[in-house]
């Protein structure tokens, strides 16, 4: 089976990220939500879960909430935590290379500021 991540830019695949680790530590988050947690709009929440669903990486239950409506409850698949863990490791070593050009360019500021 393709990895349908691999076809994904970072940005989509740092909102996949986010939405599968905040789904993990809180199942029973609705869309609206997740959008609120992630600060992301409602409907890029939709399109990330459902892609997430697509990919057999998270699953749905459904229950009653207080209110008497049907909600859904999101479920990790085993293949969806081996995935999280994918996409961790790629963030922290994306974010780490960001630091360190970050870090470079701050000390070269400094050293350009000290010359002057």
């Amino acid at each position: 089976m393709v990895n349908r991540q691999s076809y994904l830019t970072s940005a989509q695949r740092e909102a996949h990220f986010k939405v599968l680790r905040a789904i993990h530590a809180n199942p029973s988050l609705s869309q609206r939500e997740l959008s609120r947690q992630l600060g992301i709009s409602l409907g890029k929440a939709n399109y990330c879960v459902q892609a997430l669903l697509r990919q057999g990486l998270i699953k749905t239950r459904q229950y009653k909430n207080d209110s008497n409506k049907l909600a859904f409850r999101y479920i990790v698949t085993p293949r969806g935590v081996d995935e999280k863990l994918r996409l961790t490791l790629a963030f922290l070593k994306e974010k780490q290379q960001e630091y360190d050009l970050l870090r470079s360019e701050i000390q070269q500021l400094e050293q350009e500021t000290l010359q002057k």
